[in-house]
């Protein structure tokens, strides 16, 4: 028999009863952050190489910014990342 139990309901209150509500939301904010990046290098014909000299870090940092599971990035890394691409960083609570 099928449970009902969260049928026609919201995902988010699934996740959150599961207590996975905000580890979920971490990864998706870090999966948008690593694709924006990335377009964002396409656009302007970077390599890694070039983009982590612009960073003034390693490729092996960038590679951390750029990995979508990698939920450990800092605000001065992507300050860092955003300077590198001539954009500016926005940080909101909504």
């Amino acid at each position: 028999m099928m449970d009902k139990t969260y049928l026609g309901g919201d995902f988010d209150d699934f996740l959150a009863e599961e207590g996975i509500l905000a580890e979920a939301e971490a990864v998706a904010i870090k999966r948008v952050i690593a694709y924006q990046v990335v377009q964002l290098m396409e656009e302007q014909d970077l390599t890694k190489t070039e983009m982590a000299s612009r960073m003034k870090t390693s490729r092996a940092a960038l590679d951390r910014l750029l990995d979508p599971a990698n939920k450990s990035v800092t605000l001065q890394t992507l300050e860092s990342a955003a300077h590198a691409l001539e954009k500016r960083l926005r940080v909101e609570f909504v």
